[in-house]
């Protein structure tokens, strides 16, 4: 009966090292969406895009300009001294003020019209870079999440084996010493023991750097992701055929988005050039105050004058001749626009492949998720075997420690794949154009409440 407890004690550690890391999680730890609120108030990233965004808006709004009217106001305070030189000669020195208040409409400037446009399209653009910097932000909060937890887990798991090896050298000892063991087992218990004590190392810094990585990228000092509760269950991929999912990304992919304005103002940017041919047509007027008052004078008596001066008309310009320059300028938009078109079409294409990338990706990972798990309780059983053998004499030492190591090794892969899949659902709306912050919430609804 001692030797049967004592075969499943190794048991004993896993168990109380996952009750620690949860409860220790319990105490502050923050949810997916928690952490990723705070990234967006804190990334430097993701305000920057913001800064950009605001700027974009700002900039489009300057185009209305060139479609409303101007208005200037000219003010001038003189000293005049003049000699004038005839049969008698004269020498006037006077003051003079000025005001004029001048106005101009566009009335027909199609270069204008065109670039009053492109200010339009420049929003579209900005709207969806920000909506690219929103979706890079999901990801990396959720990769940076995942990672501490796989750290978490594989220091976990790393504890744990150190127990059960720990345990496994102490049987190895006593049994060497009462004779019924040789030094081998001994020796290679020992061997297993201190390469463990190597990976717990590894494991904690792993897990130490994975958590400064985070608290960087969400603006905190001690974030602490909840864990997954168990039973842990992944959805499977809706729509199920990844053609849904590249004509997805064809539709609401703001990269494509982007380009798609791109080539649109390439095509604004040809207009503008032709309008370089064409005449333009203002609507002009001003009005102008002159008052010249009296001073001293050498000759007949200075006298004060004062005028008025109110234009209103239209004023035409056609060009006629300017070098060639209009001409090569249509050739050189031309040839942007071209480029423009095939930026969008390879654009396209390198989407659509990594939309179907993402795509088999999370389907493979679902399927290594059920082979993990199945692989986990085959090596359970195995474990168990061999100790039973162990025991009863058939099997050696050397037979158990590899079974705890392959058993520990598969809980952490497991654990792993799983993050995966769930990072890799996100990616793969990303890669679609799709992800939004809500949906997060079906992951967050999987955390330890």
């Amino acid at each position: 009966m001692h030797r049967t407890t004592s075969a499943r004690l190794p048991l004993l550690p896993l168990a109380l090292a996952l009750a620690s890391a949860l409860g220790a999680t319990h105490v502050a730890a923050q949810s997916l969406q928690d952490l990723y609120t705070a990234a967006r108030g804190y990334d430097a990233s993701y305000q920057s895009a913001k800064s950009q965004f605001d700027a974009n808006l700002a900039k489009a709004e300057q185009a209305k300009a060139l479609l409303l009217p101007t208005a200037n106001l000219a003010v001038a305070a003189n000293n005049y001294n003049q000699d004038v030189t005839t049969t008698s000669n004269r020498t006037f020195s006077y003051d003079g003020q000025s005001a004029t208040i001048s106005a101009s409409q566009p009335l027909y400037r199609p270069a204008n019209a065109a670039s009053y446009e492109q200010g339009m399209k420049g929003v579209e653009a900005a709207k969806a870079q920000l909506l690219v910097a929103e979706q890079d932000l999901i990801v990396r909060v959720s990769q940076a999440y995942f990672d501490v937890l796989a750290s978490s887990d594989s220091l976990t798991f790393v504890r744990a084996q150190k127990a059960a090896v720990a345990e496994q050298l102490a049987s190895a000892q006593r049994n060497f010493e009462v004779g019924t063991a040789t030094i081998t087992d001994t020796r290679e218990a020992q061997a297993r023991y201190d390469l463990v004590i190597a990976q717990e190392l590894a494991a904690d810094n792993d897990l130490r750097v994975k958590t400064i990585a985070l608290n960087q990228l969400v603006g905190l000092s001690n974030a602490t992701p909840k864990p997954l509760a168990a039973p842990v269950v992944l959805t499977p991929i809706e729509p199920a055929d990844p053609e849904a999912w590249v004509k997805q990304s064809e539709e609401l992919h703001p990269g494509l988005a982007q380009l798609k304005v791109a080539l649109d103002v390439a095509k604004l940017e040809t207009a503008k050039a032709e309008a370089g041919h064409k005449p333009t047509l203002d609507l002009v007027g001003s009005y102008a105050m002159v008052n010249n008052q009296k001073g001293s004078s050498s000759g007949p008596t200075a006298y004060d004058t004062r005028s008025n001066v109110a234009t209103v008309g239209v004023s035409f310009n056609l060009p006629l001749f300017a070098g060639f320059a209009t001409q090569n300028r249509i050739k050189e938009t031309l040839a942007l626009e071209d480029k423009a078109r095939t930026d969008l079409e390879a654009s396209r294409r390198t989407i659509a492949q990594g939309t179907r990338t993402a795509f088999f990706g999370v389907q493979s990972g679902q399927a290594q998720v059920k082979a993990f798990e199945a692989a986990e309780a085959s090596s359970q059983s195995a474990l168990d075997a061999n100790k039973l053998g162990y025991q009863v004499g058939v099997r050696i030492n050397i037979d158990v420690l590899n079974s705890q190591s392959q058993l520990y090794s598969t809980k952490a892969s497991l654990a792993k794949a799983r993050y995966d899949v769930l990072v890799g659902g996100l990616k793969l709306k990303q890669a679609a154009g799709t992800l939004k912050a809500e949906d997060l919430a079906p992951i967050n609804s999987q955390l330890v409440p």
